[in-house]
């Protein structure tokens, strides 16, 4: 059984992401652990301000708002997709969406979140919303983003840029196999070089990711002196990718691309969902 995060803030970024992952997973046994967050420190103040009431009372608004809504929620995609290998459980929590995160992670065991993102506009241009790149960054679970208005399509292609440069285990690639397997994906694996020829700690790392993903569709690519950004594009011009996954492993590419404000300056944009796995869970 598979047990998925999907947190929402009942926005319709947020529920995208959600019937995404019903689509997903149509055809296996899940457990979703629809989260919901809240933190409303400010406006009760205001509230006591304005109302004279006080912060315990606010709070207990909040959470039954909350949980009203987690209930609704529940309710609609029960009718919508009557899948009885879907079951459902709801968390409403007064805490960061980050803290919670962790904290049910460990508590469920929890194999993937699923989230929507959202970016900025125009100057301030963003790979991701503010909160999607803080659970990226800080928690220990692989995440899975969808773009804003990206409707399911089935993933018959999947792009794994890598570097080997991290020893590689069946836990990095458990979600991405279980989605190759269930939607009979090819996957592409993608080596940007430099150039050089690779050291002996990356052919060991190689030829254990070519034994791990002996059992799928699997294709290796290499290409020379280009940018991982340039190469993603390049390659999506001649296969059009329906999900890219990454392993997020410090130093690499990924972890400097959410350094950067502006992504726009390197010509990336985030415009099919997003695997990103940590290298240390």
């Amino acid at each position: 059984m598979k047990k998925l995060i999907l947190p929402t803030d009942f926005s319709e970024n947020a529920t995208n992401a959600i019937n995404y992952a019903q689509e997903l997973f149509a055809n296996t046994t899940c457990t979703f652990y629809l989260l919901n967050t809240y933190t409303p420190m400010m406006y009760s103040y205001d509230y006591q301000l304005n109302s004279g009431a006080y912060i315990g009372e606010v709070l207990d608004m909040v959470k039954e708002n909350s949980l009203q809504k987690l209930e609704e929620l529940k309710q609609k995609l029960q009718i919508k997709y009557k899948n009885p290998k879907h079951q459902f459980e709801l968390i409403s929590s007064f805490n960061l969406l980050t803290d919670e995160l962790d904290y049910t992670i460990t508590e469920y065991d929890i194999d993937l979140i699923i989230m929507g993102t959202k970016g900025a506009s125009g100057l301030n241009e963003i790979l991701f919303g503010s909160n999607t790149i803080h659970v990226i960054k800080k928690v220990k679970c692989p995440v899975l983003a969808i773009p804003d208005g990206f409707f399911f399509e089935k993933p018959k292609d999947i792009l794994f840029p890598t570097d080997y440069k991290i020893d590689y285990s069946n836990k990095h690639l458990n979600i991405l196999k279980s989605i190759a397997k269930e939607h009979q994906s090819a996957v592409h694996t993608l080596h940007v070089s430099s150039g050089r020829d690779l050291n002996d700690e990356e052919i060991k790392n190689k030829n254990t990711l070519e034994k791990l993903l002996l059992d799928l569709n699997n294709t290796f690519y290499t290409v020379k002196d280009q940018e991982i950004p340039q190469a993603i594009n390049e390659f999506q011009k001649s296969t059009y990718v329906h999900l890219l996954m990454m392993i997020r492993n410090k130093h690499t590419f990924l972890e400097n691309l959410f350094l950067k404000k502006i992504i726009n300056q390197i010509g990336f944009h985030l415009t099919i969902p997003f695997l990103v796995v940590p290298s240390k869970m």
